[in-house]
C-alpha cells in the first residue's frame, strides 16, 4: 500500500511506541508472528479499544521485543506475504467489516527492518474479523460478546461522537489535504491572513477541528471541514449525498423552476453560486 509518511516520521513513531512502559489495549507488539488470522482478530480489537479510549489509531509493531521493546527487527514483509492465493492485506480487506482504513508500513531504522500496522480506530459500529467482533482486555484479545460491560461502553461511545467531528478521509498527505480542502475560502471566512507556507496553513486548519493529525503524521480531515470547504464532495465517499443543491422558484410558490444548480461543493462554496 503506498503511504506518504516519511522514513523520519516512522522512526519516530516506532521510537514513541516503544517507549510505552506495556504493551495497551491500543497497542501490540510483536517480533516475526505473521499469522494472517492473529492479524485480522488485532485488527478488530485494536480498532474498536482505540475507540474507546478515544484515540485516533491503534496499532501493530513488527521488530520489537515483547519484555525490554528492544528495536530487534523482524522478518515479516506483508507486501511480499500472501495467504490462501491472496495478498494478505487483499485478504484481510474482505474479512473485515465495517469498513476502517488499515495500513502496512514498512521502513527500517538503523539498517533494521520494522512493520508498524496503522489500524484507524471504529466509527459507528464496532469493526469485525470474519464476523466477530473482537476488544482488547489489557494487553490479550478477547471475543467483544463475552465482555458486555465494554461492548456497552463501546456503543456509547460512539453516540457520544458527534457528526462534526467524525472523520470524513483518514491518512491524507499534507498534499492531499490542500488538494481536497479550498482553505482560502477558510481564510476569507474568518478574515485571517493567509500564511506564507503549508505548516500555517495546516495549523489554522487544525486549531478550528478541520483537520485532525494523526499519530504518524498524516492527516485525517473532519466532516465539519468537508461539509464547509471540499472542493468537491464526491471525493468523500459518506459525505456526497449532504452536497447544497440550489433551486431558483418563479414567484412565491414551489410550483414552477426556474433554475435548478445542483452542488458539488462544502456548504460554504456552494453558497457563493
Amino acid at each position: 500500500m503506498t503511504t506518504h509518511q516519511n522514513p523520519e516520521q516512522l522512526a519516530s513513531l516506532l521510537r514513541e511506541l516503544s517507549k510505552l512502559p506495556k504493551e495497551t489495549e491500543w497497542v501490540e507488539f510483536k517480533h516475526h508472528n505473521d499469522d494472517p488470522a492473529m492479524i485480522g482478530e488485532y485488527i478488530s480489537a485494536l480498532a474498536n479499544s482505540a475507540a474507546l479510549l478515544g484515540k485516533q489509531s491503534a496499532y501493530v509493531v513488527w521488530g520489537i521485543a515483547d519484555e525490554d521493546h528492544a528495536l530487534l527487527g523482524t522478518k515479516f514483509k506483508p507486501s511480499t506475504t500472501r495467504h490462501k492465493q491472496q495478498e494478505l492485506e487483499s485478504w484481510l480487506l474482505q474479512k473485515i467489516a465495517s469498513k476502517i482504513h488499515f495500513q502496512f508500513l514498512e521502513f527500517e531504522v538503523e539498517d533494521l527492518p520494522f512493520v508498524i500496522l496503522e489500524i484507524n480506530a471504529a466509527n459507528h459500529t464496532p469493526v469485525q474479523f470474519d464476523g466477530v467482533e473482537f476488544i482488547r482486555v489489557g494487553s490479550y484479545t478477547k471475543k467483544l460478546k463475552d465482555h458486555p460491560a465494554k461492548e456497552r461502553e463501546l456503543w456509547r461511545t460512539f453516540d457520544l461522537v458527534p457528526f462534526e467531528q467524525q472523520m470524513a478521509a483518514e491518512n491524507q498527505s499534507e498534499e492531499q489535504v490542500l488538494k481536497l480542502l479550498d482553505y482560502p475560502a477558510y481564510f476569507d471566512l474568518t478574515q485571517l491572513p493567509l500564511p506564507d507556507n503549508r505548516a500555517g496553513i495546516l495549523n489554522a486548519l487544525k486549531a478550528d477541528r478541520l483537520i485532525v493529525k494523526s499519530d504518524s503524521g498524516q492527516w485525517h480531515i473532519s466532516n465539519l471541514g468537508a461539509v464547509l470547504f471540499a472542493k468537491l464532495l464526491n471525493d468523500f465517499s459518506l459525505l456526497a449525498r449532504k452536497a447544497v443543491r440550489v433551486v431558483l422558484y418563479k414567484g412565491n410558490n414551489r410550483i414552477e423552476t426556474i433554475r435548478e444548480i445542483p452542488g458539488n461543493k462544502g456548504t460554504l462554496q456552494a453558497l457563493k453560486v
